[in-house]
């Protein structure tokens, strides 16, 4: 029997669950064996292909040919036939956060005792570890035409406590212990006194067994990481409330290096919160479609308990009730006290601000007073230099009429000039005109030198494009 689907297309996920039920009635009998396992992906875009190869190799492992084999994106399935008989079924689900295996054993004599426990199948060992953390694991036996009481339950099952009862509206019975063998299994117990009435309800059983356990494994899974993270949001909501009310005390009086040093530690502070409310967003944000998959699971099971035993609701829902909501409260917490930081780190930061525009404020005012006194100072200049040039003007003119004197009394002596202190009388307005020039020209000519320079050092500078 061949199960391939009919043609790839546009229902390929309704021509997989056609092929399903056609394998499924084709190959599925009781009694059965199956080992489950199932694997959290640390990252699902990367770790699903790489699963989904996975299973392609285990195929080839177990001798099961392609022509006896279903595989897609996100399922798989295959079996092979030993030359005793016996079948071997390979499921293989990838799902949001987690794959899975299914290996069903089942013998070609009913009658063949079957026990828990390492599969039987002739030949039969997993090839590998598969990859991903190892989310659980489950060994049912389904054993058909049969009945158990407490005590041959309690020899098969042992733990501290049994859960037993009739599930699916039907007669057909589940019993386990919930505790993990030396192998690490969960042993599921499943019997009926009418094996027709078990085989049509076996494939629906079998799958709400396995989620039931996948998604309340899954909602534990991160247990221990949400109690560590209880402990450290309650560290920092007790020390954010010690730096709030230390900030409030001395807001109004603090300096700028005291209120940089408190937006550091809180920057810090903040940084570190939003990590842990990022992983912790990642690891717990699931929870509640998780718990969500549970309960529906459980109604779906409609369990009446056996005399002897508990319902597995019952010890499911006392493992898993509040947990979803307690992760929830976590986040609630850790983003409240996000908010609580920005706003503190907000009110410090204003402040800052305010500090800072007062030091621009006061810088403001003592550069104008600066500008006003280097006014002052440059007009008082001004007039020393008006001063100054007055000055020299009569400097000038005196020692030139100095120099005219001595000129016209030699003059005098060699008998050209008749009056020579006449003429030095005569010449010193002249040489008050002459210093006057002098001056006005050296003042044009370093006005006209330093223009020369400026225009240089212009044409010299590279050419901005």
């Amino acid at each position: 029997m061949s199960l391939k689907p009919p043609s790839p297309g546009k229902g390929i996920l309704r021509q997989l669950h056609k092929a399903q039920e056609k394998y499924l009635e084709g190959w599925l009998s009781t009694p059965a064996h199956i080992h489950h396992t199932a694997h959290r992906m640390a990252n699902p875009s990367i770790e699903r292909p790489q699963s989904r190869k996975e299973f392609q190799q285990l195929l080839i492992c177990l001798g099961i040919e392609p022509a006896q084999s279903v595989l897609e994106d996100k399922a798989g399935f295959g079996v092979t036939t030993a030359p005793n008989g016996d079948r071997l079924i390979a499921r293989w689900e990838a799902h949001t956060e987690y794959y899975s295996y299914q290996i069903w054993h089942i013998p070609h004599d009913p009658t063949q005792p079957l026990g828990f426990g390492p599969l039987t199948f002739p030949g039969y060992v997993f090839p590998f570890s598969p990859l991903g953390l190892a989310v659980n694991a489950l060994d049912l036996l389904v054993t058909p035409s049969q009945t158990y009481d407490q005590e041959d339950l309690a020899t098969i099952l042992p733990g501290p406590q049994m859960y037993a009862s009739t599930v699916l509206g039907e007669d057909i019975s589940v019993a386990t212990s919930f505790t993990p063998d030396e192998h690490s299994r969960e042993r599921y117990l499943i019997w009926s006194p009418d094996s027709d009435r078990l085989l049509p309800k076996l494939p629906r059983l079998i799958d709400i067994l396995i989620t039931l356990e996948n998604y309340t494994h899954l909602i534990l899974l991160p247990y221990q990481a949400f109690s560590r993270s209880v402990d450290q949001v309650q560290v920092y909501e007790q020390r954010h409330l010690y730096q709030r009310s230390l900030i409030t005390k001395q807001l109004k009086g603090a300096t700028h290096p005291t209120l940089q040093q408190w937006l550091e530690g809180l920057t810090q502070d903040f940084l570190e919160v939003g990590r842990l409310a990022d992983s912790m967003r990642y690891r717990l944000s699931a929870s509640v479609p998780y718990d969500s998959i549970v309960q529906n699971n459980l109604q779906v099971l409609q369990e009446q308990a056996l005399p002897f035993g508990r319902t597995i609701t019952d010890y499911i829902r006392w493992k898993i009730t509040g947990v979803a909501d307690g992760y929830q409260q976590l986040l609630t917490r850790i983003h409240a006290l996000e908010q609580d930081f920005e706003g503190t780190i907000a009110v410090l930061r204003t402040q800052v601000e305010l500090a800072r525009q007062e030091q621009n404020l006061l810088l403001q005012d003592q550069n104008t007073k600066l500008l006003a006194s280097v006014d002052q100072t440059t007009k008082s200049q001004a007039i020393l230099q008006q001063t100054v040039e007055g000055l020299s003007v009569i400097v000038i003119a005196y020692y030139l009429s100095g120099l005219a004197h001595y000129l016209f009394q030699a003059l005098h002596d060699l008998g050209w000039l008749p009056n020579h202190i006449l003429a030095s009388g005569i010449f010193v307005p002249i040489a008050l005109v002459l210093s006057f020039g002098i001056i006005t020209w050296g003042k044009k000519r370093i006005h006209q030198t330093h223009s020369r320079s400026n225009i240089n050092t212009d044409s010299d500078s590279p050419t901005q494009h």
